[in-house]
């Protein structure tokens, strides 16, 4: 699943004629770097939830053929955040764990890692990937520990890039207006999450300054 309908309210006035999804990054939108890389793994169906400018996003790219997959939207009036979006499109997603990117990241991490997270889920809810904490976020979300997540420590950024069973979510009543971080600190505190570092090039695509320079840093090959 590609979680694709924030409105991008601190790249405006840019997000409110194009979906930030849809902001060009190294001379193509966000979205189908996503795309892509999920191709290249071998998957052959991508969910992608919308709100605003959604249509835009649709007309852009179909129904995936052009990108090896095929798309199924899950479409919302108002954007009902990241556990509710996911909850929204549960009956999309099958009964499998289920890789998802947030689509304003920009991340060169190898998606393959997601799909053998997948494989070794066990009993844990969610496997999530965490970056060194960038400049506009210094104090992390949560800590990387050998037996898992933990909410105390050193802590890393949440890259945005996880694999989720679709039993997390089951229990939150579709179109419910719901955020991810609580329902994570609630199964880190149970032992239910696992990780990984990655420490290549990411970047949260929030803001017209790290979109000028993410863009000015891939044309000069700096990371």
């Amino acid at each position: 699943m590609i979680l694709a309908a924030g409105r991008g309210e601190r790249l405006r006035p840019l997000t409110d004629r194009v979906p930030k999804p849809l902001i060009e990054v190294g001379g193509k939108p966000l979205i189908v770097h996503h795309l892509e890389k999920l191709a290249a793994i071998g998957c052959e169906r991508v969910v992608i939830n919308h709100a605003h400018l959604g249509e835009m996003i649709e007309a852009a790219l179909g129904d995936g053929t052009r990108y090896g997959v095929t798309i199924d939207y899950s479409r919302e009036q108002t954007a009902l955040e990241t556990a509710g979006g996911i909850a929204a499109a549960l009956p999309m997603l099958g009964t499998a764990p289920f890789i998802a990117v947030n689509a304003d990241v920009y991340s060169e991490y190898d998606y393959a890692g997601l799909l053998a997270a997948a494989s070794r889920m066990g009993d844990a809810g969610a496997h999530l990937v965490l970056v060194d904490n960038p400049e506009h976020h210094p104090q992390g979300d949560f800590a990387l520990h050998a037996g898992g997540l933990a909410l105390d420590g050193a802590l890393l950024t949440f890259s945005g890039l996880a694999v989720y069973r679709p039993a997390l979510f089951a229990a939150i009543v579709a179109g419910t207006r719901l955020p991810l971080a609580p329902l994570l600190r609630e199964q880190i505190a149970a032992g239910h999450v696992t990780g990984e570092h990655f420490g290549g090039r990411w970047c949260d695509v929030g803001t017209a300054e790290r979109l000028i320079k993410l863009n000015r840093d891939l044309r000069v090959g700096r990371v």
